[in-house]
């Protein structure tokens, strides 16, 4: 094959597919000729390689054909553009996604509590069931608050915060056995309850609920977010719709996937008011004034401006783009 010659026959094709990759507005017209004129440039480029391998001339269409395939396709979004989007749109829409579940994870723990709580309380050999009484006076009186000043701030904080993280994601990755997120509920609602009715026993109730509110109205709220995220990706592929189980799982698992991100930020600033606010001596009020700011804040985040991403169809999956082209279905 004489490559000379080839190349100044398709010179002007060539040119008009390198115009086409280039433009940046095409018509359903231009669309079809940049089709066509991609499959004649790659076979040409597959006679140059087998005739003459690699060659100046298939460097140059090949090059001709990756931009051409380019604004075929299109480019993956820039990674500084991904980041505001994701938390603008889809996190506050993934968010809001499962606001009720939410709610209704967060009553049945706090029902588990109260009710843990009030019944050992109430029993005198229950709570001696749960150690020796100068042990329990001991944590009453003096473990239950030291806990929060023993280590250093940061130190404690950075603990917290991994911790609380790790449960989170736990709730989230797990979530599709359905059980997971529950048990992990059940026995978090069960220890609270049982240190709860520790303090009420020793007449201490105040303390506790003052000591637990700066960082436990965030920390246990995203606690809860994590499990329903867990729940709807359960019920993705128990309940997957006109969808086919596995695409509705993987839908499902992508859009809640951003839920656990999300936490891993939120439980940093819970583990951060734990530990640089819960233990300080400062004035309840402002304690738990700060703790409640967190999570309002929180809240309009997850309901103003989840609602406002769920309006503009945002669901918290990945772009289609990124995720490919969703199957139709009817219903």
């Amino acid at each position: 094959m004489d490559l000379d010659a080839l190349a100044a026959a398709r010179r002007e094709e060539w040119q008009r597919l390198d115009d086409l990759s280039r433009a940046r507005r095409l018509s359903g017209s231009d669309v079809d000729e940049l089709v066509t004129r991609y499959r004649a440039a790659s076979a040409d480029l597959a006679g140059m390689k087998t005739a003459a391998g690699r060659t100046p001339h298939g460097d140059h269409v090949s090059t001709m054909l990756g931009r051409a395939r380019l604004q075929l396709t299109g480019a993956p979004e820039n990674v500084l553009r991904q980041i505001p989007r994701f938390f603008a749109l889809q996190l506050p829409a993934a968010l809001y996604r499962i606001r009720w579940t939410t709610g209704a994870v967060a009553a049945g723990f706090l029902l588990v509590l109260v009710l843990v709580a009030m019944w050992i309380s109430g029993d005198d050999a229950l709570v001696a069931s749960l150690g020796p009484q100068a042990q329990l006076e001991q944590y009453a009186e003096n473990d239950f608050t030291q806990y929060y000043s023993e280590n250093p701030a940061a130190v404690f904080a950075g603990t917290v915060w991994t911790n609380n993280a790790w449960i989170a994601a736990q709730c989230v990755m797990f979530g599709i056995t359905g059980i997971w997120p529950l048990m992990v509920l059940v026995q978090n609602a069960v220890g609270v309850g049982t240190a709860a009715a520790v303090m009420l026993a020793f007449d201490r109730g105040d303390v506790f609920v003052l000591y637990i509110l700066p960082h436990g109205l965030l920390e246990l709220t995203s606690i809860f977010v994590a499990a329903a995220a867990g729940l709807h990706i359960f019920w993705a592929w128990v309940a997957p719709g006109p969808r086919r189980r596995g695409e509705a799982l993987a839908t499902e698992g992508r859009a809640l996937a951003a839920v656990a991100i999300g936490l891993v930020l939120v439980l940093a600033v819970a583990g951060a008011i734990e530990g640089f606010v819960t233990g300080q001596p400062w004035p309840w009020p402002v304690k738990i004034g700060i703790g409640a700011l967190a999570l309002a804040l929180f809240l309009v985040y997850m309901l103003v401006v989840g609602r406002r991403a769920h309006r503009l169809g945002e669901t918290g999956d990945l772009t289609e783009y990124e995720a490919g082209t969703p199957t139709v279905v009817s219903g």
